[in-house]
């Protein structure tokens, strides 16, 4: 391995440790279900063009929970998005399906709190598996207008097979039923996805397991360099990407300026090094 990969893999190592550390100090802050804000004045749906205004629901990982988010959400209504929640699912959770209807349930409340027809969603790891089974599976693309994975295992991790005790990490190996499902024909989908995937991912074996990859799906694929898996929701330079891909407003706008079409892929880079 090359001296310059070499230093880069112990630079994300570190920071993965150090973001490690935080997590489990700011985890019991998080095991709490989030409450909802109280609902906006009465009346019809309000249909929103612009994005700032739309309401954002975050899904965190595998055995975390909502305080992942805490530096994204200050990210988030620094850009004007002041409706932001979190969806805590239980690691008893025995089915990726389950947390899937969970998470339709909490976006129908938000909707029905803030009167807008639509939210956007952003997922780490196995969330945004979840949120993507929501949308394709169980008809959220009617309620989803873009869904932000990072590092998700669209394809499934080998790493899993190292660990799949847990049915929920079972439905993470490659070919699992749940993949088998996602990969199928969703002809129509109408949800935005940009998936955002980094080359030194340890937890994505490969690492392009994470990019977004199906012919009926706008997609945008955002490669990231120089960070591991945890460091995916907290690190300022993807914070800016996720808000740049919330805020496209255009049907083949991508998170970083250019165009994709339905049934086609965008990639686009991000360096943090």
């Amino acid at each position: 391995m090359e001296l310059t990969k070499v230093t880069a893999l112990l630079r994300a190592t570190t920071l993965e440790a150090a973001i490690l550390t935080g997590r489990l100090v700011l985890y019991p802050s998080g095991i709490v279900s989030e409450r909802l804000a109280p609902a906006d004045g009465g009346g019809t749906p309000v249909p929103l063009t612009g994005g700032a205004g739309r309401p954002v629901v975050l899904l965190h990982g595998f055995v975390d929970n909502r305080s992942v988010f805490l530096l994204l959400r200050r990210t988030l209504a620094r850009h004007g998005r002041d409706r932001v929640s979190s969806l805590n699912y239980s690691p008893l959770t025995c089915d990726l399906r389950t947390a899937a209807g969970a998470l339709g349930r909490r976006i129908e409340a938000v909707l029905e709190r803030t009167g807008r027809t639509e939210v956007d969603l952003v997922g780490h790891s196995l969330g945004g598996l979840i949120a993507r089974y929501y949308v394709q599976r169980l008809g959220g693309d009617e309620r989803v207008r873009t869904l932000v994975t990072l590092g998700t295992p669209h394809a499934g991790t080998a790493v899993a097979r190292l660990a799949d005790a847990h049915p929920l990490v079972r439905q993470m190996r490659p070919g699992s039923e749940v993949l088998r499902e996602l990969a199928a024909p969703a002809p129509g989908c109408r949800t935005r996805f940009v998936s955002f995937w980094s080359d030194l991912d340890q937890i994505m074996v490969p690492a392009e397991t994470a990019r977004l990859d199906h012919p009926d799906l706008l997609v945008h694929n955002v490669r990231v360099s120089g960070i591991g898996h945890l460091a995916l929701p907290v690190h300022p330079t993807v914070a800016a990407g996720i808000v740049a891909a919330l805020d496209a407003e255009g049907a083949g706008e991508t998170a970083a300026g250019g165009t994709a079409d339905e049934g086609t892929e965008g990639e686009g880079t991000a360096s943090v090094a």
